[in-house]
Formats: C-alpha cells, structure tokens, sequence
C-alpha cells in the first residue's frame, strides 16, 4: 500500500514509509530569524549559536536563512540592534544628565547580562543600525542640553558604553567558570592568599587584602566606576568650559578659537 502525505494529515504522525517533517514555528521573515537566534543565544551562548542551529529552531535549512542575513556576523549585529531598541531613551530636561546617562548605561550592561556572552560579540564593533544610533543620537542630545563640550560629549558615548560592555563581558566569564555564588568563595580564598603574603615584600597588598576583596554588593563595583566615569565627565567639561571663557591653551598648548 502506498502512503500519501497530505495537508489533511499534518496534524498526524508521519505514516509509515513517509519521512517527517518539521514544521516551521513561524513564518520565515528577518524578525523571526533574529528572535530565534536570541533563543538559541541564551542556551548556548555565542559559540552554540550559528546558522544551522537557528534554522533548525526555525524548523527548516540553513539555506533558507541566507535570504534574511548574511551570516553569523550579522546575525549577531542584529541581536544587539534589537537589544538596542529596549533601552529606555533618555530625553534632555527630563531628569538630570548624570543620572540620565547612568540609566542608558545600566541598562545596556543589564540586557547584555540577561543574554548569556552577547557583550562580547559588540566589543570592536559600532552599531550603525537604526535602534542603536536613535539611543545614541538621544543620549548626544541629553548631553548637548547640558552644555558639555563636543569633544568630551564624543569621548563620552564612546567610553561609558565600552565600560557596559567590558564588564557584561567579564560576568558572562564568571558564569562559565562556575561561579554561580558571585565568585564569593574564589574572593575569599583570594584574600587569604593575599593576606599571607610576605609583609616585607608586598606591604600595601596584606594591608589592604580585606579592602581589595571587598564588594557591598553585585553592583557596587559597577557602580563605584560608573560614578567615576560621570564624575569624570562632568569635571572635565567643567574644565573645558573654563578654559575656553578664559582663553586658556589646552593640554596641547593650542588656544581656543575666537
């Protein structure tokens, strides 16, 4: 007897002699090939995440894909371009620049942490994608409206998301070494080392071994650097500012223009 496959039957399993088939979860679209390629990213990080991988998660071959995207490389700048576009935007005036700039900062690490090594894929490279240059087109105009001067404003929003990134990056790390405790007991185990040390050789470590493997919490070293960032920032437009009212050289010794 001969089995036929047909639409009526789909819903079935295969019938003896056919061959199944899977069905695809959604329709085939970029969007669709993006969101399963986040799936596939968030179980086996980005080693675990190529094109065979997301098609079979889409129910079809890796061929199809091809037609959405180019490869695993731009696959990987549109997971961080959608990731972009869950960022709260800042808007200038709302609240103040500092703490407005903190936020986008905090976020950005905050998404990049729910989505196991993705940070690592975005160091070296400049999203130019459309979500991705909004956040930064309003985080330049947060900055603007507080009167910062170009040049630090470009070293800025350089800088700060590399820190986000970084350090994103470094958790994922700790995740895959097992430390699922935070890295508590590997601290630990540090600052006896540390503080065993030979006095006469290494003073100011045994000194401050305790201050050295010390966090009040799993943000409070984020947080210390991103305060010392803003601060910086803020200090250094400061300084810019003053130095182009009172017509002061720069460190370069070039003077202001008129």
């Amino acid at each position: 007897m001969l089995f036929v496959s047909s639409p009526l039957y789909e819903d079935l399993p295969p019938a003896p002699g056919v061959r199944g088939r899977k069905k695809p979860r959604r329709s085939l679209t970029r969007d669709a090939v993006v969101a399963a390629a986040i799936e596939v990213l968030d179980e086996g990080g980005i080693d675990g995440m190529n094109m065979r991988a997301v098609a079979e998660r889409l129910g079809t071959g890796p061929a199809s894909l091809y037609a959405h995207v180019s490869g695993k490389d731009e696959l990987l700048a549109l997971i961080i371009e959608k990731l972009c576009g869950d960022i709260p935007l800042p808007v200038p005036g709302a609240a103040p620049w500092q703490e407005q700039l903190k936020d986008a900062i905090r976020a950005m690490r905050r998404l990049f942490n729910e989505h196991k090594d993705i940070a690592r894929a975005s160091l070296g490279n400049i999203p130019t994608g459309p979500n991705a240059m909004t956040l930064i087109n309003a985080v330049l105009g947060v900055l603007r409206e507080a009167g910062l001067p170009d040049q630090v404003i470009a070293y800025a929003v350089d800088i700060l998301p590399l820190y986000a990134t970084a350090t994103a990056y470094e958790e994922s790390l700790y995740e895959g070494k097992g430390f699922e405790d935070g890295g508590e007991e590997y601290i630990m185990e540090l600052r006896r080392y540390w503080s065993s040390l030979p006095v006469d050789r290494f003073p100011h470590i045994v000194a401050l071994a305790v201050p050295l493997t010390t966090m009040e919490g799993p943000d409070d070293r984020f947080e210390f650097g991103l305060d010392a960032l803003v601060r910086g920032i803020e200090s250094m437009g400061a300084t810019e500012r003053n130095r182009r009212e009172t017509g002061l050289p720069d460190r370069a010794g070039t003077a202001p223009s008129p």
